[in-house]
Protein backbone atom coordinates (compact mmCIF):
# COMPACT_ATOMS: atom_id res chain seq x y z
CA UNK A 1 0.00 0.00 0.00
CA UNK A 2 2.64 2.57 1.09
CA UNK A 3 4.71 1.56 -2.23
CA UNK A 4 1.70 2.43 -4.08
CA UNK A 5 0.66 5.78 -2.48
CA UNK A 6 4.34 6.79 -2.55
CA UNK A 7 4.19 6.45 -6.44
CA UNK A 8 0.54 7.16 -7.43
CA UNK A 9 -0.66 9.53 -5.00
CA UNK A 10 -0.83 13.18 -6.73
CA UNK A 11 0.03 14.99 -3.59
CA UNK A 12 3.38 13.05 -4.05
CA UNK A 13 3.88 13.69 -7.50
CA UNK A 14 3.14 17.14 -7.08
CA UNK A 15 5.95 17.67 -4.62
CA UNK A 16 8.69 16.02 -6.55
CA UNK A 17 7.50 18.77 -9.65
CA UNK A 18 8.27 21.74 -7.00
CA UNK A 19 11.63 19.98 -6.69
CA UNK A 20 12.19 20.47 -10.57
CA UNK A 21 10.55 24.04 -10.11
CA UNK A 22 13.08 25.04 -7.72
CA UNK A 23 15.96 23.77 -9.45
CA UNK A 24 14.75 25.15 -12.65
CA UNK A 25 15.09 28.89 -10.45
CA UNK A 26 18.23 27.89 -9.78
CA UNK A 27 19.18 27.58 -12.98
CA UNK A 28 17.73 31.03 -14.23
CA UNK A 29 19.72 32.41 -11.48
CA UNK A 30 22.87 30.52 -12.88
CA UNK A 31 22.55 31.61 -16.48
CA UNK A 32 23.30 35.60 -14.98
CA UNK A 33 26.77 35.20 -14.57
CA UNK A 34 26.51 34.23 -18.80
CA UNK A 35 27.08 37.00 -21.00
CA UNK A 36 23.67 39.04 -22.59
CA UNK A 37 23.86 39.25 -25.82
CA UNK A 38 21.18 41.57 -28.08
CA UNK A 39 20.29 42.70 -31.30
CA UNK A 40 19.48 46.08 -30.68
CA UNK A 41 18.12 48.79 -33.40
CA UNK A 42 16.81 52.48 -33.10
CA UNK A 43 15.02 54.85 -35.92
CA UNK A 44 14.09 58.25 -35.01
CA UNK A 45 12.66 60.64 -38.01
CA UNK A 46 12.87 64.42 -37.28
CA UNK A 47 10.10 66.51 -37.60
CA UNK A 48 11.40 69.42 -37.21
CA UNK A 49 15.14 70.15 -37.21
CA UNK A 50 17.19 72.52 -34.58
CA UNK A 51 17.85 75.71 -35.64
CA UNK A 52 20.80 77.90 -34.26
CA UNK A 53 22.00 81.53 -35.58
CA UNK A 54 25.29 82.62 -36.81
CA UNK A 55 25.41 86.36 -38.04
CA UNK A 56 22.42 86.82 -39.81
CA UNK A 57 22.13 83.03 -41.41
CA UNK A 58 19.53 80.86 -39.85
CA UNK A 59 21.11 77.26 -39.85
CA UNK A 60 19.54 73.95 -38.89
CA UNK A 61 21.05 71.11 -37.30
CA UNK A 62 20.47 67.35 -37.90
CA UNK A 63 18.96 65.16 -40.66
CA UNK A 64 15.45 63.85 -41.59
CA UNK A 65 16.45 60.16 -41.03
CA UNK A 66 18.34 58.44 -38.30
CA UNK A 67 19.17 54.77 -38.18
CA UNK A 68 21.55 53.01 -36.31
CA UNK A 69 21.57 48.89 -35.42
CA UNK A 70 24.28 45.98 -33.91
CA UNK A 71 24.98 43.76 -31.50
CA UNK A 72 25.11 44.64 -27.71
CA UNK A 73 26.65 42.60 -25.59
CA UNK A 74 26.72 42.84 -21.36
CA UNK A 75 28.93 40.88 -18.91
CA UNK A 76 28.79 41.12 -14.65
CA UNK A 77 32.60 41.36 -13.89
CA UNK A 78 31.09 41.92 -9.98
CA UNK A 79 28.34 41.15 -8.89
CA UNK A 80 27.27 40.12 -5.13
CA UNK A 81 23.87 40.44 -5.23
CA UNK A 82 24.05 37.86 -8.01
CA UNK A 83 26.16 35.62 -6.05
CA UNK A 84 24.32 35.71 -2.86
CA UNK A 85 21.28 34.90 -4.95
CA UNK A 86 22.92 31.77 -6.32
CA UNK A 87 23.38 30.33 -2.72
CA UNK A 88 19.77 31.69 -1.64
CA UNK A 89 18.37 29.99 -4.83
CA UNK A 90 20.22 26.33 -3.91
CA UNK A 91 19.26 26.62 -0.24
CA UNK A 92 15.54 26.53 -1.88
CA UNK A 93 16.44 23.56 -3.55
CA UNK A 94 17.21 21.82 -0.37
CA UNK A 95 14.30 23.28 1.53
CA UNK A 96 11.85 21.78 -1.38
CA UNK A 97 13.94 18.56 -1.56
CA UNK A 98 12.77 18.56 2.94
CA UNK A 99 9.07 19.39 1.85
CA UNK A 100 8.77 16.76 -0.62
CA UNK A 101 10.69 14.38 2.05
CA UNK A 102 8.03 15.51 4.64
CA UNK A 103 5.15 14.74 2.05
CA UNK A 104 6.60 10.93 1.71
CA UNK A 105 6.31 11.13 5.76
CA UNK A 106 2.81 12.67 6.28
CA UNK A 107 1.77 10.40 3.29
CA UNK A 108 3.56 6.51 5.28
CA UNK A 109 1.61 7.97 8.03
CA UNK A 110 -1.74 8.51 6.54
CA UNK A 111 -1.49 5.10 4.39
CA UNK A 112 -0.10 3.49 7.48
CA UNK A 113 -3.26 4.49 9.89
CA UNK A 114 -5.58 4.27 7.03
CA UNK A 115 -4.45 0.33 6.41
CA UNK A 116 -4.63 -0.72 10.72
CA UNK A 117 -8.22 1.07 10.63
CA UNK A 118 -9.04 -1.25 7.50
CA UNK A 119 -7.64 -4.31 9.56
CA UNK A 120 -9.53 -2.88 12.90
CA UNK A 121 -12.81 -2.85 11.01
CA UNK A 122 -12.28 -6.06 9.18
CA UNK A 123 -11.30 -8.14 12.64
CA UNK A 124 -14.31 -6.21 14.61
CA UNK A 125 -17.10 -7.25 11.26
CA UNK A 126 -15.37 -10.81 11.78
CA UNK A 127 -15.90 -10.64 15.17
CA UNK A 128 -19.66 -9.72 15.05
CA UNK A 129 -20.03 -12.12 12.23
CA UNK A 130 -18.77 -14.92 14.27
CA UNK A 131 -21.01 -13.32 17.45
CA UNK A 132 -23.80 -13.08 15.62
CA UNK A 133 -23.26 -16.70 14.47
CA UNK A 134 -22.68 -17.88 17.24
CA UNK A 135 -25.72 -16.56 19.22
CA UNK A 136 -28.33 -17.34 15.73
CA UNK A 137 -26.96 -21.02 17.09
CA UNK A 138 -27.90 -20.44 20.34
CA UNK A 139 -31.55 -19.48 19.02
CA UNK A 140 -31.87 -22.43 16.90
CA UNK A 141 -31.06 -24.48 20.15
CA UNK A 142 -33.25 -22.82 22.51
CA UNK A 143 -36.16 -23.25 20.00
CA UNK A 144 -35.59 -26.99 19.74
CA UNK A 145 -35.77 -26.83 23.18
CA UNK A 146 -39.12 -24.76 22.82
CA UNK A 147 -41.04 -27.11 20.54
CA UNK A 148 -40.00 -29.97 23.04
CA UNK A 149 -41.58 -28.48 25.69
CA UNK A 150 -38.00 -28.24 27.87
CA UNK A 151 -37.64 -24.61 28.17
CA UNK A 152 -39.88 -21.76 28.42
CA UNK A 153 -41.14 -19.19 25.72
CA UNK A 154 -38.77 -16.82 27.77
CA UNK A 155 -35.94 -17.98 26.78
CA UNK A 156 -37.11 -18.54 23.65
CA UNK A 157 -37.90 -14.79 23.01
CA UNK A 158 -34.16 -14.05 24.87
CA UNK A 159 -32.95 -15.79 22.58
CA UNK A 160 -34.18 -14.20 19.64
CA UNK A 161 -33.86 -10.69 20.84
CA UNK A 162 -29.98 -11.29 21.58
CA UNK A 163 -29.54 -12.61 17.81
CA UNK A 164 -31.69 -9.52 16.31
CA UNK A 165 -30.20 -6.83 18.56
CA UNK A 166 -26.43 -8.05 16.94
CA UNK A 167 -27.93 -7.72 13.18
CA UNK A 168 -27.27 -4.00 13.48
CA UNK A 169 -23.91 -4.27 14.69
CA UNK A 170 -23.11 -6.37 11.56
CA UNK A 171 -24.76 -4.01 8.82
CA UNK A 172 -22.77 -1.08 10.65
CA UNK A 173 -19.55 -2.77 10.89
CA UNK A 174 -19.39 -4.04 6.97
CA UNK A 175 -20.52 -0.49 6.32
CA UNK A 176 -17.43 1.20 8.04
CA UNK A 177 -15.01 -1.99 6.49
CA UNK A 178 -16.15 -0.38 3.04
CA UNK A 179 -15.78 2.90 3.99
CA UNK A 180 -12.11 2.04 5.62
CA UNK A 181 -11.04 0.40 2.52
CA UNK A 182 -12.87 3.77 0.33
CA UNK A 183 -10.22 6.03 2.56
CA UNK A 184 -7.44 3.82 1.53
CA UNK A 185 -8.00 3.81 -1.31
CA UNK A 186 -7.99 7.75 -1.72
CA UNK A 187 -4.91 7.92 -0.77
CA UNK A 188 -3.36 5.43 -2.84
CA UNK A 189 -4.97 7.25 -5.83
CA UNK A 190 -6.98 4.52 -7.01
CA UNK A 191 -10.36 4.34 -8.40
CA UNK A 192 -13.02 3.43 -5.94
CA UNK A 193 -14.00 0.63 -8.16
CA UNK A 194 -10.88 -1.41 -8.08
CA UNK A 195 -10.82 -4.29 -6.33
CA UNK A 196 -8.57 -4.21 -3.36
CA UNK A 197 -7.48 -7.28 -0.62
CA UNK A 198 -5.76 -5.98 2.56
CA UNK A 199 -3.75 -9.50 3.84
CA UNK A 200 -3.75 -10.30 7.65
CA UNK A 201 -5.39 -8.98 10.72
CA UNK A 202 -4.07 -7.05 14.07
CA UNK A 203 -3.28 -10.19 15.79
CA UNK A 204 -0.26 -10.68 13.73
CA UNK A 205 1.29 -7.19 15.19
CA UNK A 206 1.04 -8.80 18.35
CA UNK A 207 4.67 -10.37 18.61
CA UNK A 208 6.38 -6.89 16.61
CA UNK A 209 4.77 -4.82 19.61
CA UNK A 210 6.86 -6.65 22.24
CA UNK A 211 9.77 -6.31 19.85
CA UNK A 212 9.70 -3.10 19.18
CA UNK A 213 9.47 -1.89 22.81
CA UNK A 214 12.86 -3.58 23.58
CA UNK A 215 14.78 -1.71 21.49
CA UNK A 216 16.38 1.43 23.13
CA UNK A 217 14.81 5.31 22.13
CA UNK A 218 17.24 7.07 20.40
CA UNK A 219 19.27 10.25 22.33
CA UNK A 220 17.90 12.69 20.21
CA UNK A 221 14.39 11.53 19.60
CA UNK A 222 13.24 14.71 17.21
CA UNK A 223 16.53 14.44 15.60
CA UNK A 224 15.01 13.51 11.99
CA UNK A 225 12.27 15.61 12.29
CA UNK A 226 10.91 17.05 9.19
CA UNK A 227 9.87 20.37 10.64
CA UNK A 228 12.89 20.68 12.21
CA UNK A 229 15.00 20.41 9.34
CA UNK A 230 12.61 22.71 8.01
CA UNK A 231 12.54 25.49 10.11
CA UNK A 232 16.48 25.04 10.27
CA UNK A 233 16.86 25.42 6.30
CA UNK A 234 14.04 28.52 6.54
CA UNK A 235 16.96 29.93 9.36
CA UNK A 236 20.11 29.35 6.65
CA UNK A 237 17.76 30.94 3.87
CA UNK A 238 16.79 34.20 5.89
CA UNK A 239 21.04 34.09 7.06
CA UNK A 240 21.73 34.34 3.16
CA UNK A 241 18.75 36.71 2.68
CA UNK A 242 20.07 38.92 5.10
CA UNK A 243 23.65 38.72 3.55
CA UNK A 244 21.72 39.91 0.19
CA UNK A 245 20.22 42.34 1.91
CA UNK A 246 24.39 43.39 2.88
CA UNK A 247 25.00 43.63 -1.34
CA UNK A 248 22.85 46.86 -1.25
CA UNK A 249 25.52 48.64 0.21
CA UNK A 250 28.58 47.38 -2.09
CA UNK A 251 29.71 48.26 -5.43
CA UNK A 252 28.76 46.60 -8.88
CA UNK A 253 31.05 46.16 -12.35
CA UNK A 254 30.24 44.97 -15.51
CA UNK A 255 31.53 45.04 -18.77
CA UNK A 256 29.89 46.21 -22.13
CA UNK A 257 30.60 45.87 -25.86
CA UNK A 258 29.31 47.23 -28.87
CA UNK A 259 29.31 47.28 -32.27
CA UNK A 260 26.80 49.57 -34.43
CA UNK A 261 26.13 50.28 -37.58
CA UNK A 262 24.33 53.93 -37.94
CA UNK A 263 23.44 55.87 -40.84
CA UNK A 264 21.59 59.48 -41.35
CA UNK A 265 19.84 60.66 -44.26
CA UNK A 266 17.70 63.40 -46.09
CA UNK A 267 14.99 60.50 -48.26
CA UNK A 268 13.01 57.58 -47.97
CA UNK A 269 15.52 55.71 -50.18
CA UNK A 270 17.13 53.14 -47.66
CA UNK A 271 19.18 50.94 -50.32
CA UNK A 272 21.06 54.30 -50.98
CA UNK A 273 21.93 54.96 -47.40
CA UNK A 274 25.29 55.51 -46.49
CA UNK A 275 26.16 52.75 -43.13
CA UNK A 276 28.97 53.45 -40.97
CA UNK A 277 30.40 50.85 -38.40
CA UNK A 278 31.48 51.80 -35.15
CA UNK A 279 32.14 49.77 -31.95
CA UNK A 280 32.57 50.24 -28.53
CA UNK A 281 33.71 48.41 -24.95
CA UNK A 282 33.23 49.61 -21.92
CA UNK A 283 33.68 49.36 -17.93
CA UNK A 284 29.93 49.95 -15.96
CA UNK A 285 31.30 50.61 -12.03
CA UNK A 286 28.35 51.85 -9.90
CA UNK A 287 29.00 52.65 -6.05
CA UNK A 288 25.68 53.04 -4.00
CA UNK A 289 25.98 56.16 -1.60
CA UNK A 290 22.82 56.07 0.17
CA UNK A 291 19.48 54.74 0.11
CA UNK A 292 17.40 54.84 3.10
CA UNK A 293 15.25 51.47 2.15
CA UNK A 294 18.76 49.61 2.29
CA UNK A 295 18.89 49.66 6.44
CA UNK A 296 15.26 48.94 6.93
CA UNK A 297 15.40 46.06 4.87
CA UNK A 298 18.88 44.87 6.94
CA UNK A 299 16.94 45.26 10.30
CA UNK A 300 13.35 43.58 9.12
CA UNK A 301 15.74 40.70 8.07
CA UNK A 302 17.51 40.31 11.37
CA UNK A 303 14.29 40.15 13.05
CA UNK A 304 12.78 37.53 11.19
CA UNK A 305 15.59 35.65 12.14
CA UNK A 306 15.45 36.09 15.63
CA UNK A 307 11.04 35.40 15.11
CA UNK A 308 12.38 32.24 13.82
CA UNK A 309 14.74 31.27 16.68
CA UNK A 310 11.79 31.68 18.76
CA UNK A 311 9.45 29.61 16.41
CA UNK A 312 12.26 26.65 16.82
CA UNK A 313 12.54 26.70 20.46
CA UNK A 314 8.73 26.37 21.07
CA UNK A 315 8.07 23.64 17.85
CA UNK A 316 10.93 21.46 19.16
CA UNK A 317 9.39 21.44 22.68
CA UNK A 318 6.28 20.64 21.62
CA UNK A 319 7.44 17.39 18.95
CA UNK A 320 9.04 16.39 22.21
CA UNK A 321 6.18 16.32 23.92
CA UNK A 322 3.87 14.92 21.69
CA UNK A 323 6.93 11.91 20.76
CA UNK A 324 6.68 11.33 24.77
CA UNK A 325 3.12 11.17 24.86
CA UNK A 326 3.30 8.50 21.70
CA UNK A 327 5.82 6.44 23.71
CA UNK A 328 3.48 6.59 26.93
CA UNK A 329 0.37 5.33 24.77
CA UNK A 330 2.27 2.98 23.25
CA UNK A 331 3.92 1.46 26.61
CA UNK A 332 0.03 1.73 28.12
CA UNK A 333 -1.69 -0.43 24.91
CA UNK A 334 1.62 -2.40 25.50
CA UNK A 335 0.37 -3.80 28.69
CA UNK A 336 -3.23 -3.80 27.71
CA UNK A 337 -2.82 -6.05 25.07
CA UNK A 338 -1.60 -8.48 27.65
CA UNK A 339 -4.78 -7.87 29.90
CA UNK A 340 -6.80 -8.03 27.03
CA UNK A 341 -5.65 -11.36 25.64
CA UNK A 342 -5.63 -13.15 29.20
CA UNK A 343 -9.73 -11.53 28.71
CA UNK A 344 -10.28 -13.25 25.76
CA UNK A 345 -9.28 -16.35 27.16
CA UNK A 346 -11.50 -16.23 30.48
CA UNK A 347 -14.48 -15.01 28.36
CA UNK A 348 -13.74 -18.45 26.34
CA UNK A 349 -13.48 -20.40 29.02
CA UNK A 350 -16.98 -18.69 30.54
CA UNK A 351 -19.06 -18.97 27.33
CA UNK A 352 -18.26 -22.58 27.03
CA UNK A 353 -19.18 -23.54 30.59
CA UNK A 354 -22.02 -20.94 30.22
CA UNK A 355 -23.45 -23.60 27.10
CA UNK A 356 -22.69 -26.60 29.40
CA UNK A 357 -24.71 -25.46 32.19
CA UNK A 358 -27.86 -24.07 29.95
CA UNK A 359 -27.61 -27.72 28.31
CA UNK A 360 -27.73 -29.58 31.49
CA UNK A 361 -30.63 -26.92 32.61
CA UNK A 362 -28.30 -25.67 35.50
CA UNK A 363 -28.09 -22.05 33.48
CA UNK A 364 -30.18 -19.43 32.26
CA UNK A 365 -30.86 -18.01 28.90
CA UNK A 366 -29.47 -15.12 30.38
CA UNK A 367 -26.04 -16.32 31.12
CA UNK A 368 -25.67 -17.65 28.37
CA UNK A 369 -26.29 -14.16 26.56
CA UNK A 370 -24.03 -11.95 28.95
CA UNK A 371 -21.12 -14.57 27.97
CA UNK A 372 -21.42 -14.05 24.62
CA UNK A 373 -21.27 -10.47 25.10
CA UNK A 374 -18.44 -10.46 27.71
CA UNK A 375 -16.98 -12.23 24.82
CA UNK A 376 -17.13 -10.06 21.74
CA UNK A 377 -16.50 -7.29 23.71
CA UNK A 378 -12.86 -8.87 24.90
CA UNK A 379 -12.22 -9.55 21.28
CA UNK A 380 -12.97 -5.93 20.33
CA UNK A 381 -11.25 -4.56 23.29
CA UNK A 382 -7.97 -6.25 22.31
CA UNK A 383 -8.22 -5.70 18.73
CA UNK A 384 -8.24 -2.25 19.43
CA UNK A 385 -5.48 -1.84 22.34
CA UNK A 386 -3.10 -3.54 19.24
CA UNK A 387 -4.70 -0.88 17.02
CA UNK A 388 -4.27 2.09 19.49
CA UNK A 389 -0.51 0.87 20.08
CA UNK A 390 0.16 0.52 15.86
CA UNK A 391 -1.57 4.23 15.19
CA UNK A 392 0.83 5.69 18.06
CA UNK A 393 4.19 3.54 16.42
CA UNK A 394 3.10 5.68 13.16
CA UNK A 395 2.80 8.75 15.14
CA UNK A 396 5.48 8.41 16.62
CA UNK A 397 7.06 7.52 13.43
CA UNK A 398 6.52 10.66 11.79
CA UNK A 399 7.44 13.04 14.62
CA UNK A 400 10.95 11.11 14.50
CA UNK A 401 11.00 11.37 10.77
CA UNK A 402 11.96 7.58 10.24
CA UNK A 403 12.71 7.04 6.41
CA UNK A 404 12.96 3.16 6.53
CA UNK A 405 10.23 2.62 4.80
CA UNK A 406 10.67 5.34 2.43
CA UNK A 407 14.00 4.20 1.38
CA UNK A 408 13.46 0.69 0.92
CA UNK A 409 10.09 1.70 -1.40
CA UNK A 410 12.45 4.13 -3.10
CA UNK A 411 15.09 1.32 -3.59
CA UNK A 412 12.19 -1.19 -4.92
CA UNK A 413 11.42 1.67 -7.50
Amino acid sequence: AIQIALSENPTIKVADQEIQLKKEANREVLYGLLPEANLVGSYTHTIKKQTFAMMDTIMQVGTTNNVSGGLSLSLPVFAPALYKSIKLTKTDVKLAVEKARASRLDMVNQVTKAFYQLLLAQDGYNVLQKSYKQSEDNFNVVKAKYEQGSVSEYDKISADVQMRSLKPSVVSAGNGVNLAMLQLKVLLGMESNMPVAVVGNLKDYEMAMFTRQAQPQPADIVGGNTTLRQLDLNQEMLKRNLKLKYTNFMPTLALSFQYMYTSMSENWKINHYKWNPYSTIGLNLSIPLFKGGNFSQVKQAKLQLKQLDQTRINTERQLKMQAQSYLNNMSASTEQVVSNKEAVLQAEKGRTIAEKRYEVGRGTILELNSSEVALTQAQLTYNQSIYDYLVAKADLDLVMGVEDVINVEEEKK
